[in-house]
């Protein structure tokens, strides 16, 4: 019984639109991957802090301990679908269709993958800036507070 065909394409646009679930992994490698399982995990956490953050305002010190979770998790999946979408072809099928390899069913990538990439790219990296520049804003005005304390 032959394996289905795992299209790249497919991988990429649900690395970038589902990957905070996991689908991607879901769809290469089954639902019983244990990593795929792994994804919402963090998702949750995260979007939990967004609630805390829209429940108790920016200084809620949980919320900016657990929001930059929900960006690194989505910064990572972002590059996860950059990475499927810059694999060669060649290596693509290697790996996730080995019935297929130099045979006319091979892969063929054409014009959506790379614009699955290009996308992930530009989300992946504002998203990753966006969790910086909150987690480190939050921290140092955490220090400054905390340095107010103890000089009074």
């Amino acid at each position: 019984m032959a394996t289905p065909h795992k299209s790249k394409t497919v991988a990429t646009w649900l690395a970038f639109v589902g990957g905070a679930l996991g689908l991607h992994r879901f769809y290469l490698f089954g639902l019983g991957d244990w990593l795929g399982w792994l994804h919402p995990l963090p998702t949750l956490v995260g979007l939990y802090g967004l609630q805390r953050v829209s429940a108790f305002g920016q200084d809620d010190q949980l919320a900016w301990l657990l929001v930059p979770v929900l960006g690194f998790t989505l910064a990572g999946t972002m590059l996860q679908a950059i990475v499927y979408g810059l694999t060669p072809d060649e290596r693509w099928d290697a790996r996730h269709n080995p019935d297929r390899v130099g045979s006319a069913e091979a892969s063929r990538s054409g014009w959506a993958v790379v614009i699955g990439a290009g996308l992930s790219l530009m989300v992946g990296a504002t998203v990753l800036m966006a969790t910086i520049a909150f987690s480190g804003q939050r921290f140092f005005e955490y220090q400054v507070e905390e340095a107010r304390k103890i000089s009074q």
